[in-house]
This record gives C-alpha cells, sequence and structure tokens, in this order.
C-alpha cells in the first residue's frame, strides 16, 4: 500500500508527464511536418467575451477537379500539403482515410476549411484580425498527418507583395 502523499506525488508525476509528451508531441510535429501560410479570415472579431484569442476561417485555393470529373458544392474533402511556402488543397479521394481529409465548403474563388482554428493573442496587444483596408490576414500553419491545421504565427499581405509576419509579442 502506497501511503497518502506519496500517492499524491505519483499522481502529480503521471499528470506532469501526460502534459510534457502531449507538449513534446507538439514540437516534433512543429520541428518535423510541412508548414506553410494559408488566407484567413477572422469569424468572430467582435464579440466581447470571446477572450485573448482570434478565431480563423481558413482558406484555399479551389483545388484542380481531375478531367471527367464534375465539381462537388458540398461536403467535399480535402488533403492539404505545402507547395512553394504555401498551402495547397488537393480532392480527397475514396481512398484517403477520413482522419488524413478536412470538410471543405466552396466560398468564391477557393474553400473554406472546416474547422476554424484559435491563435491565441498575448495580453496587451491589439486585435491582429482587424486589418485596414488592402490587408489579407495570413497564418503560418504547421500541417499535422491528422487533424486541422496548427497555428504558429500570424502574417499580413498587402496587395499581391510578400507576407509580412507580425510581431506580437
Amino acid at each position: 500500500m502506497i501511503p497518502g502523499p506519496a500517492r499524491g506525488l505519483l499522481v502529480a508525476l503521471l499528470q506532469g508527464g501526460l502534459l510534457l509528451s502531449l507538449g513534446g508531441q507538439l514540437l516534433l510535429d512543429r520541428a518535423t511536418r510541412p508548414r506553410g501560410w494559408i488566407l484567413s479570415e477572422p469569424v468572430d472579431p467582435y464579440l466581447p467575451i470571446r477572450g485573448r484569442y482570434v478565431n480563423l476561417a481558413l482558406l484555399v485555393p479551389a483545388p484542380e477537379v481531375p478531367a471527367g470529373q464534375s465539381r462537388a458544392w458540398s461536403g467535399e474533402r480535402l488533403v492539404l500539403r505545402s507547395e512553394a511556402a504555401r498551402v495547397r488543397a488537393t480532392l480527397a479521394t475514396d481512398a484517403t482515410p477520413r482522419s488524413k481529409s478536412l470538410a471543405a465548403t466552396p466560398q468564391g474563388e477557393g474553400w473554406r476549411l472546416g474547422p476554424s482554428v484559435a491563435y491565441f493573442i498575448p495580453p496587451g496587444v491589439a486585435d491582429p484580425s482587424r486589418r485596414p483596408a488592402g490587408e489579407r490576414l495570413w497564418v503560418e500553419v504547421t500541417l499535422p498527418a491528422q487533424g486541422p491545421p496548427r497555428p504558429i504565427r500570424l502574417g499580413v499581405r498587402r496587395g499581391d507583395g510578400p507576407i509580412t509576419p507580425l510581431e506580437l509579442r
């Protein structure tokens, strides 16, 4: 039988180990998985009680539709890849496992990925999702083996210029 204080220490060590393994997995993914910039738009920038994060919808250019196949307009699933530091999408096939694709809906010339992602803002930093006219908000993301992209940092693109990362610290 383990005495009370030792049991508490054992539980604390177990919880710490779980936390470190999750953090280690996220850091490993960031170091080894592909990454790229993806266009975003804020989902709830004016909600007064949303906390210190920005909820962002991710937008990808419309994927190429294989010859002889009509373009689907709803319930489509996409597979993401990094190409020239940008995130691109291809249509998932019947052989693609559901865990390796994301649901998407058409929006204008591109597709909106589901679900949206949260980017946490440090205290004292103005909401970066509120941009002046002519600026678009981009997010650099890690593309994990499964699940939605994980945001790394935000950037701004003015017109057709390069993406400039924002310093939010």
